[in-house]
């Protein structure tokens, strides 16, 4: 295949620090209503978003993770505490997220901060998935070696029966994490790859600085 042949002009209307809100977080709530209301369809997840990681030795290393929740505080999503990437962040808890949304020519990155969310609000929200993500959260030993498919489903099919008609508890280590963001930079698609980029930059004290960055 000819990678250097594929190429895609983005034709969609620019946009300049003007356009967007002062609040970051507010920008964000506008741009997320139109990639959720113009989705292409079920298929597409607009709450999809990459975090990167990065190890003590330095090795950065990235997933797809799912946006559970939005506040004046930040991001949130759940996982396995235990996994690579809550590993990774317990020994730097500096992440970047990443969306894309190629039905708008639109990216959006975020760097900030993660630390864990009470247990309150892990337990919360780990009861309000579907029974089966429960006991999934509670068979899976996230990024760890295993034998077969077959070792999963047996240790579920015995998880199943356990907590026949019993609310399923809390695994010690599944829980949330809230990304408190110091950066934002919305990229637009444009012509001739001049691209529109605004970031904004945090004080550490609320405010935020909005400028526009060469593509």
């Amino acid at each position: 295949m000819d990678f250097k042949a594929l190429r895609k002009e983005y034709e969609t209307a620019g946009f300049g620090p003007e356009d967007l809100p002062d609040n970051p977080m507010k920008a964000f709530e506008v741009w997320f209503d139109e990639a959720t209301k113009q989705s292409p369809g079920d298929w597409f997840e607009p709450n999809a978003m990459t975090i990167s990681t990065s190890a003590p030795s330095g090795r950065v290393s990235s997933r797809w993770v799912l946006l559970k929740g939005v506040d004046g505080e930040g991001f949130r999503l759940y996982t396995n505490y235990d996994s690579d990437k809550g590993q990774q962040i317990e020994s730097n808890p500096n992440v970047a997220l990443c969306f894309h949304w190629p039905y708008l020519g639109r990216q959006l990155r975020i760097e900030g901060q993660a630390t864990r969310t009470s247990t309150d609000d892990s337990e919360k929200y780990f009861h309000s998935r579907p029974r089966g993500s429960q006991i999934g959260a509670m068979v899976s030993r996230q990024s760890q070696i295993i034998q077969s498919r077959a070792e999963l489903e047996d240790y579920r099919d015995q998880l199943e029966k356990q907590f026949e008609n019993q609310e399923i508890p809390l695994p010690d280590n599944w829980g949330g994490y809230l990304v408190r963001p110091d950066r934002f930079e919305f990229w637009q698609g444009r012509l001739d790859r001049l691209h529109d980029r605004i970031v904004y930059i945090s004080d550490g004290a609320g405010q935020w600085t909005k400028a526009r960055l060469s593509p």
